[in-house]
Parts: structure tokens; C-alpha cells; sequence
């Protein structure tokens, strides 16, 4: 019998973050609990706004934007599977991580448009 620790579960979940363009956000959603997905969704739009701020630092004007467009898209294909049928807890934590998806495209918008 394994048992794995809440640590080993949000590694994995993370290490599973790398295989988004063959296994999509919205889609890799459904192998975690509800908490594991928004904590790696999170951590992942943390380094990702960090390392658009590293890039702006070193020379790409475009990389904030570039940023808030992968957000955007990731966005969109959240609201496209929520509305197709779902078991209600997946349709939670669908909706769940579209309201913190917002709140990150709005900060980063902001970041666009105040050229920080």
C-alpha cells in the first residue's frame, strides 16, 4: 500500500503542470483535489509573473503581455469546459479557479497597462 502525503500529491501535481500543452490545465484539473489544483495553478502563475518580470528586466518589452495572453487563453478554455456537463464537484473547482484566473489576468493586466 502507498500512501502519499499532501507533499508528494502537490509535487506531482506540479511536476504535471510541465505536460500542460499535452495534457491542459482544464483538463489536468480533474487528477487532483480541488485544493492541489488551485495551489499548483497558483504557484505556477507565481513563477510565471516572476520570470515575465525577469524577462522585462532583461530587454523583452513583450513578455507581461505575452504572459497575460497565456492567461487569457488558459482563461477561455476554463469557461468553454464549464459549460459542457460536469460532476458537480469538478463544476466547483472549475469555477473556483476561473475567479482566481481573473483576479491573476487582472493583475497582470494591470501591470500591462501601467508599463511596470
Amino acid at each position: 500500500m502507498i500512501i502519499l502525503t499532501l507533499k508528494d500529491v502537490l509535487i506531482a501535481a506540479k511536476a504535471g503542470t510541465d505536460q500542460w500543452d499535452y495534457h491542459p490545465r482544464h483538463i489536468w484539473l480533474e487528477d487532483y483535489c480541488a485544493q492541489i489544483s488551485l495551489l499548483a495553478t497558483q504557484i505556477i502563475w507565481t513563477e510565471e509573473t516572476a520570470r515575465a518580470f525577469d524577462e522585462l528586466e532583461n530587454g523583452s518589452e513583450i513578455a507581461m503581455k505575452e504572459s497575460f495572453n497565456t492567461i487569457k487563453a488558459r482563461l477561455n478554455f476554463l469557461i468553454e469546459r464549464v459549460r459542457t456537463d460536469l460532476t458537480k464537484d469538478l463544476r466547483v473547482k472549475i469555477i473556483t479557479v476561473i475567479t482566481i484566473d481573473v483576479h491573476e489576468r487582472d493583475v497582470v493586466d494591470m501591470f500591462v497597462n501601467k508599463k511596470i
